[in-house]
């Protein structure tokens, strides 16, 4: 059955934002006939431009009663056959009652919170121990898309490119840090990433570069991560755009990063991505191509703070605790890197 229009309802964060790209691409495919409308947040938005084939209404998180008035105006008389509501939040849940479709495709009962099944009239597939990205292809399933391996087909523009060739020019080969992410117990200590970085430069000639957005936290974890640094990093945190920050995470050879925005964009961008997991397991929400690159003890952190097998928990349970990250020892990160750089080497010979 094709689908003539589809809203899709996705506001953040920018993992969960990637992870809406391969549905699109699957439905796009298979039913090029079909007019898809976003509502997106007003970060992801710019992120996505030049993304082609859909139409963007850009919700801003923050501007209060305003922006949800504009929403009402942006979808006056608009009506459409199929909502795919992929966002469980309190305020998506409102805000989809200003969406008028007939058939209102949202997540399965374990997915559920702040009642999303009233707000919805059919639900995805409910299958155990997907990854998060094959748990959004459900959506493009359930229009009868087949889908096939996830494809992103996300790119940086040509001008950021070239601002990010002029930015890092040529040399050896990169290790990208992106040190945070938006929940501060994912991310791993800056002595750690110190550590790793020296590593990188004395014993496999690469570069390093930090990368990250322009917060206190971000920042002051950049200056953390060069005051413990033997050697010198090139520190880009803050210092570009969202869009700039797809050429540079493009350009790098390998990314280091806890659970974040960035490392699914540098996968979603075919980065490899040295992904650290504890407070959340990669099978679950690690980099999609990238998962045998990752240092995981999320099972660790079952057993020391939940005192149960990670089998026992819910799948995909959150354990943000002080000291979880911990876990994971430089030596593990050091050796999972040596083994891709020389893994990468034998490739080119």
């Amino acid at each position: 059955m094709s689908t003539q229009s589809i809203c899709i309802l996705r506001l953040s964060a920018i993992g969960d934002v990637t992870h809406v790209l391969p549905v699109i691409n699957a439905i796009r495919q298979q039913q090029p006939q079909s007019n898809i409308t976003w509502i997106i947040g007003k970060l992801e938005a710019r992120l996505l431009l030049g993304f082609e084939g859909v139409e963007f209404i850009v919700f801003d998180k923050r501007g209060g009663m305003a922006a949800v008035r504009q929403l009402r105006k942006d979808l006056k008389d608009r009506r459409f056959d199929v909502l795919l509501h992929m966002q469980v939040a309190a305020r998506a849940n409102l805000l989809s009652m200003l969406i008028r479709a007939k058939r209102r495709v949202g997540w399965d009962k374990p997915r559920w919170r702040d009642r999303h099944q009233w707000f919805i009239n059919q639900s995805v597939r409910s299958l155990a121990h997907q990854h998060q990205v094959d748990a959004f292809l459900e959506f493009a399933r359930v229009l009868d898309v087949p889908t096939g391996p996830p494809v992103w087909k996300l790119a940086a523009s040509e001008d950021d490119s070239q601002w990010a060739e002029q930015v890092l020019g040529d040399g050896p080969p990169i290790l990208m840090i992106s040190p945070c992410s938006s929940h501060p117990l994912r991310n791993w200590a800056s002595e750690r990433y110190a550590c790793v970085a020296d590593h990188a430069i004395e014993k496999l000639g690469m570069r390093v570069v930090l990368s990250g957005g322009p917060s206190d936290l971000e920042q002051k974890t950049g200056q953390q991560i060069e005051a413990a640094m033997h050697h010198q990093a090139h520190n880009l945190i803050g210092k570009d755009t969202i869009r700039q920050s797809l050429a540079l995470l493009q350009r790098a050879t390998v990314v280091l990063s806890p659970d974040s925005g960035p490392a699914h964009l540098a996968a979603a961008l075919g980065t490899p991505v040295l992904g650290l997991y504890a407070a959340t397991p990669s099978r679950r929400s690690g980099p999609y191509n990238s998962l045998d690159l990752c240092v995981d003890e999320y099972a660790r952190a079952a057993q020391q703070f939940r005192h149960k097998p990670a089998e026992q928990l819910r799948w995909g349970q959150r354990i943000e605790l002080p000291g979880v990250m911990d876990l994971i020892t430089t030596e593990a990160v050091i050796a999972r890197l040596d083994r891709h750089m020389q893994s990468a080497h034998n490739q080119d010979y």
